[in-house]
C-alpha cells in the first residue's frame, strides 16, 4: 500500500505558477512510477506528467510542455509538479498516482495506476 497526500494547489492570475507536492508514505520502494493528473468539471480525469523513479525519466503532455516540470526528491518520498504561465484550461482537481510494482507500465492511463491521492483544487483566473 502506498499513501499518496497533495498539497499546494489554490488560485491564481493567468501567467502565474503553482507548485504542487505529493508526498507518498508507506511501501514507497514498491513504486516504480508517479504521476499527475487533471479532471476538470464535466471532464474525464487526464494525463499531466509522470516520472520514473529508477532513472528520473519524464513524460508530459502536450498541452504542459514547456509549463510544467515534475521532479522527485526519493530521501523525502516527493514529487513535485513546478507549473509555470498557467492558463485558464489548466483549471482542475489535480491527482497524484502510483504505479506499484516493478514492472514498467505505459505512464499515460488512468487505469495504469494503482494507488491516488484525495486530489488538490487549482484554480486560474482570467
Amino acid at each position: 500500500q502506498v499513501q499518496l497526500v497533495e498539497s499546494g494547489g489554490g488560485l491564481v492570475e493567468a501567467g502565474g505558477s503553482l507548485r504542487l507536492s505529493c508526498a507518498a508514505s508507506g511501501r514507497t520502494f514498491s513504486s516504480s512510477t508517479m504521476g499527475w493528473f487533471r479532471q476538470a468539471p464535466g471532464k474525464e480525469r487526464e494525463f499531466v506528467a509522470a516520472i520514473r523513479w529508477s532513472d528520473s525519466t519524464t513524460y508530459y503532455a502536450k498541452s504542459v510542455k514547456g509549463r510544467f516540470t515534475i521532479s522527485r526528491d526519493n530521501t523525502k518520498n516527493i514529487v513535485s509538479l513546478q507549473m509555470n504561465s498557467l492558463k485558464p484550461e489548466d483549471t482542475a482537481v489535480y491527482y497524484c498516482a502510483a504505479q506499484i510494482g516493478n514492472r514498467l507500465r505505459t505512464p499515460f492511463h488512468v487505469s495504469m495506476y494503482d494507488s491516488w491521492g484525495q486530489g488538490t483544487q487549482v484554480t486560474v483566473s482570467s
